[in-house]
């Protein structure tokens, strides 16, 4: 397991979190002029997506984020992903929560699939904070932490060997290999089957600085080649022009990891049958003590404890989104998902002090409250914690 590979992970999950969370407000927003108090506006989405990428990108955050550390379970990152969406006036129950999660995991994970070369997942991270600084090109002082983070990754990462860009690969692989969530834009493009498990492609672009198969060379003992023999490929394969740009500024030539809501279509989320048996054979061995425990605890208090959430002045409950269609389906999908499946409750083995250490934690991270012109635009989420 790579001990570089969590700020990866964390931004690029949180890069497709933007995605979703903009596309979602910019189709239920209502003109200005036009809303009442309980709907969305334009401005209301600028004020969620900055809050947001402000607390995601904050200095003392992004300093705990990219301290060497191994990655723990997927439970304890959920729940600064909880956390963070709910960092502004926006508020998602439990469903809708779980369909985020889901759609940014399965994006990310169809992302590291296909990239060419393990060292490509840095220009996947690239792809996604140039799109962060779209939505914030109007807040120089947002702008700035993103900019700050950008060239933290280019000073750790660029002067990695490939070697550990394949360890940090394999380390993404492993945290995604038991999801096999279906997601009907995969579905739809049939880049994705019935059973939640990817089609990769077998034409295209070979990665950068290998050539196109079809050739064999044979050497002899001095190196000299002696012999040449081609072959035919099931595929239709092409070099590429030119090698996207790890700078600051450029063109990643990659489009992996742009933003693939720009074009408003309906996505759903359903489990597949492996999912649901894999979620029931971990829900049947948790009672085990888990030998990772304290560490999953640390890091939990490490990461939320960086997390400099602000609260502003007023009384406001906060605007509620809803990532399904109606509100409906947002129930059903509540009822229907299968137990073991949601993350509401995060159960971590530890001692009592350190319990009373992450609750306090917790705590004193307080989520933004709306404003008072915003009454009755939501409800707050319930406490991520209860029962820990």
């Amino acid at each position: 397991m790579s001990s570089r590979t969590l700020p990866l992970l964390f931004l690029n999950l949180g890069g497709e979190m933007l995605y979703i969370l903009d596309q979602r407000l910019r189709a239920q927003s209502i003109p200005g002029e036009k809303a009442r108090k309980d709907e969305w506006t334009d401005v209301d989405r600028k004020r969620v997506m900055n809050d947001i990428i402000a607390t995601m990108f904050n200095k003392k955050f992004m300093e705990e984020l990219f301290k060497p550390q191994e990655l723990y379970s997927k439970k304890a990152l959920r729940t600064v992903y909880d956390r963070l969406a709910h960092a502004s006036i926006m508020r998602l129950n439990q469903a809708s929560m779980d369909k985020l999660y889901d759609l940014m995991t399965m994006a990310f994970k169809y992302q590291v699939l296909l990239c060419p070369r393990p060292r490509d997942i840095l220009l996947v991270t690239f792809n996604h904070l140039d799109a962060i600084k779209d939505f914030v090109y109007e807040s120089p002082a947002i702008l700035n932490q993103v900019d700050e983070t950008f060239r933290q990754l280019i000073e750790t990462y660029t002067c990695l060997s490939d070697g550990e860009f394949q360890l940090i690969r394999q380390t993404l692989l492993i945290f995604f290999q038991d999801m096999h969530i279906r997601v009907s834009i995969f579905l739809k493009d049939k880049v994705q089957n019935s059973n939640g498990r990817f089609v990769l492609p077998i034409s295209g672009p070979v990665p950068w600085g290998t050539e196109v198969p079809g050739l064999i060379r044979i050497f002899n003992h001095k190196g000299v080649e002696v012999k040449r023999t081609e072959f035919t490929t099931a595929g239709n394969y092409v070099t590429p022009q030119r090698e996207g740009s790890f700078e600051l500024y450029g063109d990643r030539v990659l489009k992996l990891g742009t933003n693939m809501y720009s074009v408003s279509r309906p996505v759903e989320t359903h489990m597949a049958g492996s999912s649901r048996n894999t979620a029931s054979h971990a829900k049947v061995s948790s009672t085990a003590p888990n030998p990772l425990a304290k560490e999953e605890l640390n890091l939990l208090a490490r990461l939320l404890g960086g997390l400099d959430i602000q609260k502003p002045g007023g009384g406001e409950t906060g605007f509620r989104l809803n990532l399904f269609t109606t509100d409906e389906e947002e129930e059903n999908a509540a009822q229907t998902r299968p137990e073991e499946l949601s993350y509401k409750v995060i159960n971590i083995e530890a001692t009592q002090e350190r319990r009373e250490e992450l609750s306090r934690i917790l705590g004193e991270l307080e989520v933004a409250e709306p404003h008072p012109d915003s009454a009755g635009k939501g409800e707050d989420l319930l406490a991520l914690m209860d029962g820990l």
